[in-house]
């Protein structure tokens, strides 16, 4: 049988992420809805709190959590778990609000995940905010077109990036870049580009169907020179995209977090509102004997326990120093997807109410869309597991 029940260690850093969830997510979300663009000045006091629970060594709390060892040993006390599990927490609060917080953003992650000891004194305490979509390339990373030319003992950035989550909030913006077309994938590296820089322009904001919390910036780089030592991990050019793409090892089991505990929330408030309607979930009885949505219910919770169950693997694959690209992918495509199912599920199955803004059941909805797009389409995420399943590169199989 397996042992589901979450070990005590993590109990108070889990208390207070639902705390937060409870008392700041969740209250402030459908303001934040409304108003986008605008910052969640709720979230300085928590994010103050989990600068300390860092600081404290207390264990890998936010994106600091996705740190692997230099000597690939694993992470001390299970932070990615404890990473996975907050996140499942805050995002049953509010799913923008979470990638709202300072110092928490995917660029942290990608710093935290490929940077050397001195890089991470540097840029560890910064609001780092990530910087891979461009105008003609999405899901395909390796196809970037923003160059990284050296000269000297810097680097010039020319290029443009769309969808960068806190791309004008964040101190700084961790930007994929190939320092030689002609030799493809290889050649892409991280960079971290502190805002203040010559040549980086915050071009405008989007307007989005959801996470409204959150904002989406477009960022040129127009001969941005940044130094060499900016450059996350190893220079050279023959450990080029591998290590830039453990990165998404790290942070692909987050945003299945991120979709487990917005399907979470949505699945608890459609329970109640069914229970008011007077339709019980019964565990007890099959599924077939009983109320029609009822059935439809356990049907939803069933694939939820699923994707949630597979985020936990990858994590704890993380913790115990197992290489988990396929798993990351697989938590990542099942939460991704059941996720937007659930949600408008659930909407469906509450009618008018979940239709209203009256309830935030349709924000859920809308916020849901994202989990299965961003770090990775579905499709993407698809063709990885595929590749790693039948033992094919990615020119044998596109």
């Amino acid at each position: 049988m397996i042992n589901l029940e979450i070990p005590k260690k993590f109990g108070a850093l889990l208390n207070q992420a639902h705390q937060a969830a409870a008392e700041i997510f969740r209250p402030n979300s459908r303001k934040y809805d409304l108003a986008e663009h605008t910052y969640p000045k709720e979230l300085d006091i928590f994010a103050a709190l989990l600068d300390g629970v860092n600081a404290s060594g207390e264990g890998g709390g936010g994106a600091s959590g996705v740190r692997r060892t230099e000597k690939g040993t694993g992470i001390r006390n299970g932070a990615n778990m404890s990473t996975v599990l907050g996140t499942i927490e805050l995002c049953w609060g509010d799913l923008g609000f979470l990638l709202s917080m300072p110092r928490q953003g995917l660029g942290n992650a990608a710093i935290a995940s490929v940077a050397n000891e001195e890089q991470l004194a540097r840029f560890g305490k910064l609001w780092a905010s990530m910087a891979i979509t461009e105008p003609d390339t999405g899901s395909d990373s390796a196809a970037i077109k923003t160059t990284a030319v050296k000269d000297g003992d810097d680097y010039i950035i020319n290029g443009e990036k769309i969808f960068v989550t806190a791309g004008e909030r964040s101190d700084a913006v961790v930007v994929w870049a190939t320092l030689d077309k002609s030799l493809g994938r290889a050649a892409i590296k991280s960079f971290v580009v502190e805002k203040g820089t010559p040549g980086m322009q915050v071009v405008r904001l989007e307007n989005k169907l959801g996470i409204r919390a959150s904002d989406t910036a477009v960022i040129r780089f127009t001969d941005c020179r940044v130094p060499a030592a900016n450059l996350l991990g190893d220079p050279n050019i023959n450990k080029g995209f591998a290590g830039v793409m453990q990165t998404f090892d790290n942070t692909r089991p987050l945003v299945a977090a991120m979709a487990i505990g917005l399907a979470w929330a949505a699945l608890e408030e459609t329970e109640k509102l069914l229970a008011e309607a007077g339709i019980e979930v019964d565990y007890d009885k099959p599924a077939n004997n009983q109320h029609a949505a009822a059935a439809a219910y356990l049907a939803l919770e069933a694939d939820w326990e699923a994707a949630k169950l597979l985020t936990l693997r990858a994590a704890w694959m993380a913790d115990n120093a197992k290489p988990n690209s396929l798993e990351a992918s697989e938590a990542k495509a099942k939460a991704g997807r059941v996720t937007t199912e659930i949600t408008l599920k659930c909407v469906e199955l509450c009618g008018s109410i979940g239709y209203s803004e009256h309830n935030l059941l349709e924000k859920w909805a809308r916020d849901a869309k994202i989990l299965d797009i961003f770090e990775g389409t579905q499709q993407i995420q698809q063709l990885i597991v595929a590749r790693r399943l039948l033992g094919k590169t990615s020119g044998q199989l596109k």
